[in-house]
């Protein structure tokens, strides 16, 4: 029987690498309706108070296009304090969460959940935690971009699939490679927004 990892913090960036080798798969409908009940629930557990907004962003928020199979949903709160923090932590666990990285970060926070001893499963999770006005635009604006541009997601979806391969084994090597087309996308999405 697999066993469900809620903590990360005893694992290296290798450790993750190995046990969760990068893999993209064809876009699946379903993605939206998993996010929408992940929302439902998160907003229940942290309480709509709490919540400034919710959103479904990364490959699995556009549709057609490629992706590793984790739902990425940012969590927009008014501050993080420590005990916020803490009561965050706290009611994300209830569902299965657990903080993907013990290093302090001010102004954000990471969980995942769908990680399991061996493997992971058909589908991970990751809730971003960000402070009201902390950047969130900035994926936004590349979501939306590649929601609007079919030549620019298929450019993306050919890019990922060429570094999937060159860095299946290295999470942070891909994420990296991918940054000076995310960047350049974004930037064409804050100029178009901004002429409208």
């Amino acid at each position: 029987m697999k066993t469900e990892i809620t903590k990360f913090d005893n694992l290296t960036s290798e450790q993750v690498g190995k046990l969760f080798p990068i893999q993209i798969v064809p876009y699946d409908p379903e993605w939206e309706i998993l996010f929408e009940q992940e929302k439902a629930m998160i907003n229940k557990v942290l309480s709509e108070n709490l919540v400034v907004n919710i959103e479904h962003f990364g490959s699995t928020s556009v549709a057609g296009l490629a992706s590793k199979p984790t739902i990425d949903i940012m969590v927009e709160v008014p501050d993080l304090s420590e005990k916020i923090k803490k009561f965050i932590t706290e009611k994300l666990e209830t569902i299965g969460y657990g903080n993907m990285y013990n290093a302090e970060q001010k102004n954000k926070m990471t969980f995942g959940k769908g990680y399991n001893e061996n493997s992971t499963s058909k589908i991970t999770y990751h809730v971003h935690i960000r402070e009201k006005d902390n950047k969130l635009q900035d994926e936004i604006y590349f979501r939306d971009y590649l929601r609007q541009n079919s030549k620019a997601r298929d450019e993306y979806a050919k890019l990922k699939y060429t570094l999937a391969e060159k860095y299946q084994f290295n999470r942070e090597d891909y994420t990296q490679a991918k940054t000076e087309f995310i960047i350049k996308i974004t930037e064409q999405q804050k100029k178009k927004t901004n002429n409208e």
